[in-house]
């Protein structure tokens, strides 16, 4: 048996932007497989065997060999099934999509999780320093439908969940990061994305999502005023 043809499953959590990041990959690519939801407080021997270094979702299992980090499975995929290309062909447009995906990983997505979890002056901080990682982004896209060009990419799956979960992480956490008069390009770039079917079709209630991060927030200042 071919090695894209062996058994794919995915243990992810209904919230997560990074569990829904492979699910769009794996739907821009065709590909079936079996979706496992896990409790990521109370871990199963699932994901622990699967992933024990990080004990996070995303995990891809594929031929019974797991892959952990969505970046990394999405470029995995990428290699596996050739059809449908994420990653651009042209190696130097290739090497740019990484580098915009490792500056969304280190410099909005970090950024924003730690705003959700901080409050006050660091709160405001990192407010500021997601508010400059958009500014640099909304530059980047020009005039462009999507990062890549024409059509959906490396980039925009890695950041596709703003479409989505900044809006509700800022509800959640009282702040705000999008600004649609400051940042023009990125606020048409959402509203593109989110259009798209693959994206659409995948998104969980946002009152659902709200009411999580919400929690999330709650148990991580309580956690941290116990330090």
């Amino acid at each position: 048996m071919a090695e894209g043809q062996e058994e794919v499953k995915l243990l992810g959590a209904g919230y997560s932007p990074f569990v829904f990041r492979v699910k769009w990959a794996l739907k821009l690519k065709g590909i079936q497989y079996e979706y496992i939801e896990q409790d990521v407080i109370n871990k199963s021997s699932l994901l622990l065997h699967y992933n024990p270094v990080h004990k996070k979702v995303p995990v891809l299992i594929h031929g019974g060999k797991p892959i952990a980090e969505s970046v990394v499975i999405i470029e995995y995929l990428d290699e596996t099934w050739k059809h449908n290309p994420i990653l651009p062909v042209d190696p130097y447009q290739r090497a740019m999509a990484r580098f915009w995906v490792k500056f969304i990983e280190e410099k909005l997505a970090e950024v924003i999780r730690r705003a959700l979890l901080a409050e006050g002056e660091q709160q405001e901080k990192e407010v500021m320093q997601a508010r400059d990682a958009l500014k640099i982004l909304d530059g980047e896209l020009k005039d462009k439908k999507f990062f890549g060009g024409d059509t959906i990419g490396f980039v925009d799956i890695v950041l596709g969940g703003i479409s989505v979960w900044l809006g509700v992480i800022e509800e959640a956490a009282c702040f705000k990061v999008s600004d649609p008069i400051e940042f023009p390009r990125l606020k048409k770039w959402m509203d593109g994305i989110s259009e798209l079917s693959i994206i659409k079709e995948a998104v969980p209630p946002r009152d659902t999502l709200v009411l999580h991060f919400q929690k999330l927030r709650q148990y991580g200042l309580a956690k941290a005023a116990k330090k």
